[in-house]
């Protein structure tokens, strides 16, 4: 599963791919902003694309119910399924999404519908809701299993997600169609966002020291203030892209011994484009939207490297 690419193209300044710290932080990373001034607004005669929500839905098809719990995976060709503990508690929920080689763990809220992406592609899986019992131990709530034959292998990258949520976030949508605007090559598209995001944010260290287990963004917040871990940059670029039907996968897994996420985006001309890969206008090189938010350019090379230092373990 783990990978790296690079990208040849001719252009200046055109960015291919992005990444972003989840969580852990790597505790070299400088917090200084670039303090570039907002972006000018689109001109007049410039079209701004409308933003493209492929809505999940909890259709009823295909459920698995209890009195405390249900899942609803009648969509699992469009790469998602959808949970709900319907049961009030005030204990801790998670479920647990199985297959052929790992688990994806969730956390659940009580009478809230949640939307797990079938991250690891057409595949046969387990999805386990539990509820806690004290200390750190669970009971089993309500199971279900199901063979997932994706409609095509973009659909959980188009979609939002618990990870990446933007159904409720219309100014996100509408800042990634503003930057969008007038742009027609996919790679150019990449290029307007990302160079907004490490132009515009501002690194929260006491964020990064104090975030708890179960931190999730939320994206008009983080846009509105302009600051955030990474999770929160990886998080906002990829519900970006893809609201403007950009497929984009959230990834995390490891950079070194750091936990880490990073995006990966599509391009009809280029494919999957992994890792993250810039073009500096002389040179292709490696490089991080944390680091390149800030002014420690010498972390660039210690953890960035040329990318060997990637490791992949799960798609959001």
């Amino acid at each position: 599963m783990f990978f790296s690419a690079s990208v040849k193209r001719k252009g200046s300044l055109l960015i291919l791919a992005l990444a972003a710290v989840l969580l852990v932080v790597l505790t070299s990373c400088g917090q200084e902003n670039n303090n570039d001034p907002a972006p000018p607004d689109v001109p007049e005669e410039v079209t701004v694309p409308e933003p493209i929500i492929l809505m999940p839905e909890a259709s009823g098809k295909n459920v698995a119910e209890n009195e405390k719990a249900v899942i609803d995976y009648s969509n699992i060709s469009d790469g998602y399924v959808m949970v709900m503990y319907k049961a009030e508690t005030e204990a801790k929920l998670r479920a647990l999404l199985k297959y052929s080689t790992d688990t994806y763990t969730f956390i659940l809220k009580p009478g809230e519908w949640t939307v797990l992406p079938l991250g690891n592609g057409s595949d046969d899986y387990k999805l386990q809701v539990y509820e806690n019992i004290g200390g750190t131990k669970y009971a089993a709530v309500l199971s279900a299993s199901f063979t997932a034959v994706l409609s095509d292998e973009f659909a959980p990258f188009l979609r939002p997600n618990q990870y990446v949520d933007y159904t409720d976030a219309p100014n996100t949508m509408r800042q990634a169609a503003e930057l969008v605007a007038g742009h027609e090559e996919v790679l150019s598209k990449v290029g307007a966002i990302y160079n907004f995001v490490v132009k515009q944010f501002k690194y929260d260290k006491h964020l990064a020291e104090t975030v708890q287990s179960g931190y999730l963004p939320v994206l008009d917040s983080v846009l509105e203030n302009r600051t955030g871990i990474c999770f929160d940059y990886a998080s906002l670029m990829t519900a970006m892209l893809r609201s403007q039907g950009i497929p984009c996968k959230l990834v995390v897994g490891y950079v070194k011994d750091a936990y880490h996420a990073w995006i990966s985006v599509w391009s009809d001309k280029e494919g999957w484009i992994e890792k993250v890969i810039y073009f500096d206008g002389v040179n292709w090189r490696r490089m991080d939207p944390t680091f390149a938010s800030s002014s420690k350019s010498s972390n660039i090379e210690k953890y960035i490297g040329d990318g060997k230092n990637y490791q992949e373990k799960y798609f959001y």
